[in-house]
């Protein structure tokens, strides 16, 4: 299975098998820093905001910098800021840099982009992480080989989801600079994230890339996300919020609109400000349930 995913990289990396894309982004990030030093990522990264001190527990304390950035992406002016606001020793010493592909907000990095926040990294002697819980989706979106945008671009490490694309469990760590890997099968094991049977975790994968199944999957749900936008537009009281670029629809909706929703048995998130809804589109999402949800939108906005 790792040869099976070099072969998709186009390059000779290495690979392990984790549980869940927690384990996997905090695993990762204390491989790639010291308890003293930090990890600089977006204001509303998942890894920040989502995954319980995760990446500080595993990092015996390693230290998260949030940054701002429209449309959910981190920007060359803001991580510089945080790089160089002080170099004495009282200052957690930034050591990472992680991005989120596609975004919390469901946008996507050009492959520019993230060649120009890498080479900021790099220059400063930064590792570049990129948390691809919807890394799938957003190959799809951006119709590029992975090896465009991940380490032909500068990226490092990559926690490559694997249930978002179908998988029942796992995701993939998969280290573009293997030196950084030293010992990070003894992190998986020291963690809990070691099975018995790790063939059950890693097999599902070969038959997920080996027809193209997670591309088509990821290209599904992000057919869906774009239904379901088409279908909101001119719908009164309601906007979008953020352009849709992968699986993921965020939008302002009035509040009776969304006690409407929830009444009707709907279920979504809205962490986004206080009027922000989300919606994320799966890869099993169906046309039908996209345009039943419409329909009730459409009543309630009346």
């Amino acid at each position: 299975m790792s040869d099976r995913l070099r072969a998709l990289f186009e390059t000779d990396c290495d690979v392990y098998f984790v549980f869940n894309g927690t384990a996997a982004n905090s695993l990762a990030l204390a491989s790639l820093c010291q308890s003293y030093q930090s990890v600089i990522c977006h204001e509303i990264a998942h890894v920040d905001t989502d995954e319980c001190g995760a990446p500080e527990f595993f990092s015996n304390g390693a230290k998260l910098l949030p940054a701002r950035g429209a449309n959910g992406k981190l920007t060359v002016d803001a991580v510089t800021e945080l790089i160089t606001r002080r170099n004495d020793i009282h200052y957690p010493r930034p050591r990472v840099l992680t991005l989120t592909q596609a975004t919390e907000v469901g946008t996507v990095y050009r492959p520019d982009e993230i060649a120009a926040l890498a080479e900021l990294a790099h220059r400063y002697g930064l590792h570049v992480h990129m948390d691809g819980a919807r890394f799938a989706n957003a190959t799809a979106s951006l119709g590029l080989a992975p090896a465009e945008f991940t380490w032909r671009a500068g990226v490092d490490v990559l926690c490559f989801g694997g249930t978002k694309m179908g998988l029942p469990v796992g995701e993939a760590v998969v280290f573009f600079d293997r030196k950084l890997s030293e010992d990070f099968a003894w992190r998986c094991k020291q963690a809990g994230q070691l099975a018995s049977k790790m063939r059950f975790l890693s097999a599902p994968w070969l038959g997920m890339l080996e027809d193209g199944a997670w591309l088509r999957h990821a290209a599904h749900a992000n057919a869906m996300a774009q239904r379901l936008a088409a279908g909101l537009h001119g719908i009164s009281g309601i906007r979008l919020l953020f352009e849709v670029q992968a699986n993921g629809v965020f939008c302002s909706l009035p509040e009776p609109v969304m006690s409407g929703l929830r009444e009707r048995g709907w279920r979504f998130y809205t962490f986004i400000g206080t009027d922000g809804a989300r919606f994320m589109c799966g890869w099993d999402t169906l046309p039908e349930s996209v345009d039943a949800l419409l329909a009730d939108i459409r009543t309630l906005a009346r």
